[in-house]
Parts: C-alpha cells; sequence; structure tokens
C-alpha cells in the first residue's frame, strides 16, 4: 500500500512527494523499514528497493509483519542526478531531526522522523559519492556498538566499520533515529550514480536474512551469509594525494594489499611524469579506493582496514 509521507506546493504547480510502500502481512507486530534515496546521485537503493518490493510482494504468505520501503528521501534530487536537495543548496543528511517551524526541506525531514520512529530496526542505504568506491559496508557508532554490530551481522556485508563518536554528525537521519532508541544501520557499497548489482543483491540477501532472524521471514534465504570483517577504534588508514594530478590505479578494492605496496601512481598528463607513487602504509584490506581520477593535494585516495600485527 503506497502512503504519503510528505507533500508540499513547488513553485510552478507541482508537488514533492515524498512516499512509502508498506508491504504486511500476518500478525505480528515487528517493522522494519528501508529508507534510500536522500542523496539523489547515490543510486543502489532505487535497485535494492525494487527488488524487495518485488519479492516481498510475490512471496506475501512468508511475511509476518510489515516491512517499509521508502525509495526516494530526496525525490528531487533523484530527479535532477544531484547529491543535494535542488534551489536550496542542502545535504538533506545534515538537516534531521528537522523542524516544523523550519524551511520546506526541514519540515520534510521532521515527517521522516517521525514516521520512522518506533520501528524495531531501520536500515539506511547510502552509495559512496562519484569520486570514491566502496566495498559493502555497514557504519555504526562506537556508542551504538552493542546494540548495532550484532544486527548488521545478519546483512551480508563485506566489512562493519565502527567509527569513533566525534566522527559521527548529529543532524543524520541515523543519528537522530539512534538517539531516540530505533534502532538504525547505515549501509555504504558502490560508487555514485551506478548501480552494482552484485553490491545491491549481496545486501538484498542480508535483508531477508535479516527478516528471518527477527521471525518475520518464513521464506528463502541465503544458506549462509558472509562473516564481516568488524573494525574498530584507529584501525582505519587513511590515504591522500601528496600531489595533484591524475590518478592511475589497475588495482581495485576489497583485496589486502601489504605495507609498502604500490595501489597507484599520480601523474602529470602534461609533461608525462610519475608524480608520486601511492603505497599503502600498512597491511590490510582496503575497503575504499579512488574511482574519479582527478585528485588534488589532500584528496582521498583509499582506506585501508589494518590487520593485527602477530607477535
Amino acid at each position: 500500500m503506497i502512503q504519503r509521507i510528505f507533500s508540499a506546493e513547488l513553485p510552478v504547480g507541482e508537488r514533492l512527494l515524498i512516499k512509502k510502500n508498506v508491504i504486511s502481512n500476518g500478525n505480528s507486530s515487528k517493522r522494519v523499514c528501508i529508507v534510500t534515496g536522500t542523496h539523489g546521485d547515490e543510486l543502489e537503493g532505487q535497485y535494492v528497493a525494487f527488488k524487495l518490493n518485488q519479492l516481498l510482494s510475490k512471496n506475501l504468505e512468508n511475511l509476518d509483519g510489515t516491512v517499509e520501503i521508502y525509495p526516494a528521501l530526496n525525490p528531487l534530487g533523484i530527479d535532477s542526478i544531484t547529491r543535494g536537495i535542488p534551489n536550496f543548496d542542502i545535504d538533506m543528511n545534515r538537516i534531521f531531526p528537522g523542524s516544523l517551524t523550519g524551511s520546506m526541506t526541514e519540515a520534510a525531514a521532521h515527517y521522516i522522523v517521525e514516521d520512522l520512529k518506533g520501528a524495531d530496526v531501520v536500515i539506511d542505504i547510502h552509495s559512496s559519492n562519484i569520486f570514491l568506491r566502496e566495498i559493502p559496508q555497514v557504519r555504526i557508532n562506537v556508542n551504538l556498538k552493542s546494540q548495532l554490530v550484532p544486527l548488521a551481522e545478519f546483512l551480508n556485508m563485506d566489512f562493519i566499520w565502527v567509527h569513533e563518536a566525534a566522527t559521527v554528525l548529529e543532524s543524520t537521519l541515523a543519528h537522530s533515529l539512534n538517539i531516540v532508541g530505533t534502532k538504525t544501520l547505515v549501509v555504504e557499497m558502490g560508487v555514485g550514480m551506478r548501480i552494482n548489482h552484485d553490491c545491491c543483491n549481496n545486501l538484498i540477501d542480508g535483508i531477508f536474512n535479516l527478516l528471518k532472524n527477527l521471525g518475520m521471514w518464513s521464506g528463502q534465504c541465503v544458506d549462509k551469509v558472509k562473516k564481516p570483517i568488524l573494525s574498530e577504534a584507529d584501525a582505519v588508514s587513511f590515504i591522500n594525494a601528496e600531489k595533484s594530478g591524475i590518478f592511475i590505479t589497475d588495482t581495485h578494492n576489497n583485496r589486502e594489499v601489504k605495507k609498502g605496496e604500490c595501489i597507484g601512481q599520480i601523474v602529470s598528463s602534461l609533461t608525462g611524469e610519475i608524480l608520486e607513487e601511492v603505497l599503502s602504509p600498512v597491511d590490510g584490506l582496503m575497503f575504499t579506493l579512488r574511482a574519479y581520477p582527478v585528485v588534488y593535494e589532500g584528496s582521498l585516495l583509499a582506506r585501508v582496514h589494518r590487520f593485527e600485527t602477530k607477535k
């Protein structure tokens, strides 16, 4: 059943509409919400929403509870392939929990939070931006580790990154929901403006596995989900460009790298020079890799989860 979450008049006789599809069956009061489309250039969630709607509707007899799917929290951004909200110059994931006395966008954020409150689990799906490619991962505030890591382990992801509290922005949807007791997992995967079917299908399998473990799904599931690598504290090393130029690499993320291993070069297209050999500072798993080749001094090139040194 399609329900309207928020509606606002636009200047030329059109309306901003934020909708969800509510799929419900059985007697359970349990409720899981899938949200995506906060950033208009992140499209992985569109495929996930499509497949979940399709699979749940075709196999409704196996559902006991309610799954709510919100495919586009920022429909104007998706329509215009814009990361933020067009004309407002605002990143929607920086205005939660919103306000009824604020702008149209703040009011929309308020109604979204109010609608999601009370769910047993919310899964907030993001892609990376156009600059970086991410392996499928869940990002969690360290203060919520004990509550959220067990749920994240059901999702068939490659990686769980437990952030220090200082790195979590208070104005995000996930933070706004978690502080009021609605357990919210942030999924990141892929690269902006593209859809990686393998990443999406892995998450879809994970969502059905989560539903099964919550007692909401009796249908077909994968036999065994991935055991994700758990990264905590200061185990992540950031590799930033020391020179401006073109980043050239023939490697990929989701692979082990050795300390001192070359993962790419920054080159000059004007002179043909190699300006920098980009080396891994540690032994570990490279879970983020630059996708957009033009870089400036300080640009993020990669993230590596450091393996513990055996004593």
